[in-house]
Parts: structure tokens; sequence; C-alpha cells
């Protein structure tokens, strides 16, 4: 039996108040999938373990939740006004399906840390106390 390479993405498992989720820098994924399509949902519900007909998510980082089977995906925003562009995804747990269409403001709360933390935002604008705005 013959199995395609794997390949390394770096990704960020973090929690945003009562939910979870695992945040990607969009440079940072593999080109077929830094835009919309199957190659996309495949690589991250393969990294949730969806489907899992047993509802476990044994085989990846979902938590069996809809808490806790979330995606996000991060950039630089082209926009001015905007730090980072911000996309969200709810992954199924025992079917072949992700829900692009909805937010999650819990996880929202996160994305500001992880754009600091990932270098999205200029270290100029982080000070080493206080507040940063993204």
């Amino acid at each position: 039996m013959s199995y395609l390479p794997q390949v390394a993405v770096p990704a960020t498992y973090m929690r945003g108040g009562t939910s979870k989720g695992v945040f990607f820098k969009l440079a940072d994924m593999p080109e077929s999938t830094q835009m919309a399509g199957a190659a996309r949902d495949a690589l991250l519900m393969r990294v949730i373990g969806s489907p899992d007909p047993y509802g476990k998510h044994t085989d990846g980082m979902g938590g069996a939740t809809s808490s806790t089977s979330k995606i996000v995906i991060l950039s630089k925003s082209n926009q001015t006004e905007h730090d980072v562009d911000y996309l969200f995804g709810q992954v199924a747990i025992d079917k072949q399906f992700i829900d692009w269409s909805g937010n999650c403001g819990n996880l929202t709360a996160a994305v500001g840390s992880f754009a600091i933390s990932n270098g999205l935002i200029d270290n100029s604008r982080v000070p080493d106390n206080g507040v940063a705005v993204v």
C-alpha cells in the first residue's frame, strides 16, 4: 500500500471564551488550500478528524462538540482600515461538511492574540504592557 507523504502545516490550538479552535495563518497553508474549495476543506476536516462516524474525533484536533470543532484562518488584510482578514469555519462532526457562513464570537476574541503572536501585526504597534487594538 502506498500513501502520500505527510505535509507539515503550522497551526495553533487556541481557546477563545468557551470555544476552542485550530488557528492557521493563510500563508502557512499549502498553496492548493489557500483558496476556497475541496482541497482546503479536505485538509481542515482531516486536521479536526471529521467526519467521524463514532462522533469522538479520536484521530484529530476536534473535541467532538460543536464548540470545539472550529477552524480559523487569518491573513494580513489588504484593506487599509483592517489589520487582518478572518475566516471562520464550523466543522461537522459526523459528516463531510464545513459551514463557512457563520462566525464565532468566542474565537473572534482570540483573533488579536493569534495575529500578534504570529507576526500579522507590526511589532511597533504592540506595547510591552497595555492594550493593542487589532
